[in-house]
C-alpha cells in the first residue's frame, strides 16, 4: 500500500508494507505515481540499484534518489520494485519501459527525494511506514 501527503509545493510519498522491504518498495510505487499511472507501465526492463547509507531513513532518501536518476538517465518509468537489506546495504532491482509521452502521461518531474518529513518506522508489529517529501 502506498498514498501521497501534501506538503506545500512538494509532495509525500509514503509506503506501508509488512516488512521493511515491502514499504521501501510501495515508497517506490508512491514515487513512480507522483509522475505517471503505475498501472500504466509496464514491466519490460529491470535495472539493479544499490546504495549503502549509515540508517533507515537516509537509506531510504538514497533509494528514492536512484531510482529518480535511474528514470532520468534511462527514459523510464518503474512499475516494480524489489528490496533487501544486507546490513547498511540496500540491494533493489526496478522493473518498467521507457517513457511513452502519449501512453503514460507524465504528469510532473520528480528532482529529488529530501529529507523533510523522512521517516521508516514500525508502527506496530507487522507494519512498516517508509516516507519523506520529494522535490518537484
Amino acid at each position: 500500500m502506498w498514498s501521497h501527503f501534501h506538503h506545500g509545493a512538494d509532495i509525500g510519498v509514503r509506503g506501508i508494507g509488512k516488512t521493511l522491504e515491502q514499504a521501501f518498495e510501495e515508497a517506490a510505487v508512491a514515487l513512480t505515481a507522483v509522475i505517471a499511472e503505475p498501472s500504466e507501465i509496464r514491466c519490460l526492463e529491470t535495472c539493479e540499484v544499490r546504495c549503502e547509507a549509515p540508517d533507515r531513513e537516509l537509506l531510504l532518501a538514497d533509494w528514492l534518489n536512484a531510482l529518480i536518476y535511474e528514470m532520468a538517465t534511462r527514459h523510464m518509468l518503474f512499475c516494480r520494485f524489489k528490496v533487501e537489506f544486507q546490513g547498511s546495504q540496500l540491494l533493489g532491482s526496478a522493473c518498467g519501459e521507457v517513457v511513452d509521452i502519449a501512453r503514460h502521461r507524465p504528469a510532473i518531474e520528480v528532482k529529488g527525494a529530501t529529507y523533510t518529513e523522512l521517516a521508516v518506522h514500525e508502527d506496530r508489529p507487522g507494519e512498516w511506514r517508509a516516507q519523506c517529501v520529494v522535490d518537484v
